[in-house]
């Protein structure tokens, strides 16, 4: 009896760790040099917030403002109350532009009511498209729609890009990552979607962990999202946010 109550309490202790983990706020930040017309280009990333309340002092104490906030997809599902998510995107946008990419939860909501709600706070959805930021580069925020909603459409996404631009693609999943460097040009990749397994036992985990690391010669972000699906427990993957500062120059 005396084991079994320690069972006990050992599994409780270890279940509050992990939901204490699932709430952490940790904001990483990264470089990336390009070659170009000299300026400086700062992007806010945030991908898989689901059900979870974006902090406000995380918020308040991020050294912005950004020439674009990104939300990765996966902004909401089937159980995130409205009001939360018009309370995340009152946090999210002052910090600057907004866009919006699919995920695969994210009509849970109702397509209808969830485009609706990011038009009210003058967020752009990119699907399928690319989006010129006002810089001194041409620089492209390129996106494709939730693959497990419709087949990819990779050649609409950088129809408009040239030759010498500089390109940040976006997918939720980054599972078409590998495709897009064999067929397209782009200097930036992020997504997020696999929460980096969310929990794993050392280096395991159904998914593989959150990086940021060059592959196949463009770098690339894949987030291990800031909130959780299924239990809100996270164990060997934290939660985690993203400043990438991109230095461009002609050197």
């Amino acid at each position: 009896m005396i084991y079994f109550g320690l069972f006990v309490l050992v599994v409780i202790a270890f279940g509050l760790y992990m939901l204490k983990v699932a709430h952490e706020n940790n904001v990483l930040h990264h470089q990336l040099q390009l070659k170009g017309e000299q300026e400086k280009i700062r992007l806010f990333f945030i991908s898989d917030t689901h059900l979870r309340k974006i902090n406000r002092q995380m918020i308040e104490q991020l050294d912005g403002p950004f020439d674009a906030v990104i939300i990765g997809g996966d902004f909401a599902d089937g159980r995130t109350p409205i009001q939360r998510i018009h309370d995340n995107l009152n946090l999210l946008t002052p910090l600057g532009p907004t866009y919006f990419i699919w995920g695969n939860n994210d009509r849970e909501v109702g397509e209808e009511q969830f485009r609706s709600i990011l038009q009210d706070h003058g967020v752009q959805i990119i699907a399928n498209d690319a989006v010129l930021l006002p810089k001194k580069n041409r620089f492209w925020l390129n996106a494709i729609e939730d693959t497990s909603i419709m087949k990819s459409r990779f050649d609409e996404a950088f129809a408009k890009v040239e030759e010498k631009d500089l390109v940040v693609f976006i997918a939720h999943n980054p599972g078409v990552f590998a495709e897009v460097r064999a067929k397209f040009k782009a200097d930036l990749m992020m997504g997020g979607h696999l929460h980096g397994g969310q929990i794993r036992l050392g280096p395991y985990g159904v998914h593989p962990k959150g990086s940021y690391r060059e592959r196949e010669g463009v770098m690339t972000l894949v987030s291990n999202g800031y909130g959780t699906t299924l239990l809100p427990f996270r164990l060997g993957a934290r939660p985690q946010c993203h400043i990438i500062d991109i230095e461009v120059s002609d050197k």
